[in-house]
């Protein structure tokens, strides 16, 4: 297959405006085209998933088709993928449809190659709802009793080509003071739930995380919103605030709450927790595979969660081309030659992984 098939691909994938929720018509046309090279599909909602070989080795690929809306003020329409000074520009070019064109051709062209892994299936999954909707979210609902788990896995994310071994987790709590009301000229009367939550803000400043992973760092914690008050003249009977934390494999999640209810005096709730650290280990098979595959370049932590937290148990990478930081903005685009890079590093990293573990 010829470079240009991948970059084509790709610009279909972009003409779609396959908002969270509405994959419909990219589904049906990624069904198609695979279909079309003669490999069985299934899919489930607006999610797909597609394999050559029946071993009980497992490799997974995944990536999403859903994007976030368009941005303001992008250089060219955010659904027409052009292609500039050897580019290619739109919502979803890098965010992560490149990726699933990637993973999709990798697997059509060992397919036309009559490549098979020995004693071991190759699937890959393009899912629905990755960016916004947890409980609709594609790759959650496929190992809901229609995908097996795999023994390892790739995440296709924008990582620039650099394999990815560990990713922070997401933790968002809430934080409640209350106070009294009053008149503000009869503030002695009252008790201010403001000032309260300075404090408390103060003593989270204070909180050490002595613990760092060796490639995520620390543990961070911001403050995000504050809400309080309802009128200049009345003294606020509550402020509320969130936290943004992004979590290490380090600590618990129940570890970092308990941490934050020592060090205040507002009422602390759990807003959401479910996206939890996640990392493997350097010696798995799937990052032997990766790392020969892509001589000379160290693995990385990320701060972005992604699919990866629905693989907690599974050893996984997440890499693609494309740009992290280029992602939902008006400029997100995508190098065409990382693209068809991307093909044969996951052609090399999925032969690289079923050799590796013959050997094993």
């Amino acid at each position: 297959m010829s470079e240009r098939n991948v970059l084509d691909l790709l610009s279909s994938m972009i003409r779609f405006p396959s908002l969270s929720g509405e994959e419909d018509e990219i589904c049906t046309y990624m069904q198609s085209y695979v279909d079309a090279a003669g490999i069985q599909t299934r899919r489930v909602g607006n999610s797909l998933y597609f394999w050559i070989g029946s071993g009980a080795n497992k490799l997974l690929l995944a990536s999403h088709l859903d994007v976030v809306p368009p941005s303001s003020g992008h250089p060219y329409p955010p659904f027409d993928a052009a292609e500039v000074n050897g580019r290619i520009y739109g919502r979803g070019a890098s965010d992560a449809k490149a990726s699933g064109a990637a993973m999709t051709s990798a697997l059509l062209e060992l397919a036309a190659e009559y490549w098979q892994p020995e004693d071991g299936q190759l699937i890959v999954a393009l899912t629905e709802c990755e960016e916004t909707h947890y409980e609709h979210n594609g790759l959650r609902k496929l190992f809901k009793g229609h995908l097996p788990r795999p023994q390892a896995a790739l995440i296709g994310e924008p990582t620039s080509l650099i394999p990815t071994i560990a990713q922070k987790g997401l933790l968002i709590l809430r934080l409640d003071a209350k106070g009294k009301s009053a008149h503000a000229a009869r503030h002695a009367l009252g008790e201010n739930a403001i000032l309260k939550t300075a404090a408390d803000i103060r003593h989270l400043s204070e909180i050490t995380f002595e613990r760092v992973h060796p490639i995520l760092g620390p543990t961070s914690l911001n403050v995000t919103t504050i809400q309080g008050g309802t009128a200049r003249n009345v003294i606020p009977d509550q402020c509320t605030i969130y936290l943004d934390i992004r979590s290490i494999p380090s600590y618990t999640h129940e570890e970092i709450v308990a941490k934050v209810r020592e060090a205040v005096t507002s009422e602390v709730t759990v807003h959401s927790d479910r996206i939890v650290p996640v990392s493997t280990e350097a010696s798995e098979n799937i990052v032997d595979a990766c790392m020969e595959a892509l001589p000379g370049i160290e693995p990385v932590g990320s701060p972005t969660a992604s699919d990866w937290i629905f693989l907690k148990d599974v050893p996984t990478v997440k890499i693609g081309p494309g740009h992290s930081e280029l992602s939902h903005t008006a400029e997100e685009c995508v190098d065409k030659s990382e693209v068809t890079r991307a093909v044969d590093f996951y052609k090399s990293a999925i032969k690289g992984y079923f050799e590796h573990c013959r050997q094993t």
